[in-house]
């Protein structure tokens, strides 16, 4: 189906790689829609806040159930739902290549989240300063986090402003989650 697209526009990089994660939420949609199901978006708050989703790609759906809990906590709660599982002499529920696996948008081959974001424990450390308690760059820095590694942290979360405006709605579990807790103008270039 991508190709058959591909076929006709004249895509390449970023876009290209954006027009699989696309047809793939269309299809999604499209069952959804036939059987009456509720297609669930899958970005964790740390994609979310560096603009890391697809707009009518991975960002498709009706409900968001991980938009608020950073990718660190995403992967402790997957490992203690497989440690209940064993526990109860079950099959454990998430396989564990979804854990250990490096994070990957896999819109490319090779393609790794570390190639342009730090590890996430540094990054979920960044944006807890910055999203939840409203550190300025400075802070963060004197925080002893590298200076260019924060500017650039806070400028993508800055600019994915547009792209948090259109997920699907979820739960709010932190002290600050995105859209009613904090809202960023979208014009005029805004930025800390």
């Amino acid at each position: 189906m991508v190709a058959a697209y591909l076929n006709n526009l004249d895509l390449s990089g970023l876009a290209e790689e954006n027009l699989q994660a696309r047809v793939r939420g269309m299809i999604l949609m499209g069952l959804s829609n036939q059987e009456g199901h509720l297609v669930l978006a899958t970005g964790n708050k740390s994609e979310l806040s560096v603009g890391y989703s697809t707009i009518y790609g991975d960002a498709v759906g009706g409900f968001a159930p991980l938009m608020d809990v950073p990718k660190v906590d995403v992967w402790a709660l997957a490992n203690w739902r497989n440690e209940q599982a064993k526990i109860k002499g079950e099959v454990a529920p998430i396989p564990e290549s979804s854990i250990s696996k490096p994070p990957s948008a896999e819109l490319r081959p090779g393609q790794q989240d570390s190639d342009s974001l730090p590890d996430y424990e540094e990054l979920d450390a960044i944006l807890a300063r910055y999203v939840e308690q409203d550190q300025s760059a400075e802070q963060i820095i004197a925080a002893g986090f590298a200076a260019d590694t924060v500017h650039r942290i806070l400028s993508l979360t800055d600019r994915a402003e547009y792209k948090r405006r259109q997920y699907p709605p979820g739960p709010k579990v932190s002290g600050k989650a995105f859209g009613k807790d904090r809202r960023m103008p979208l014009t005029n270039k805004w930025a800390e």
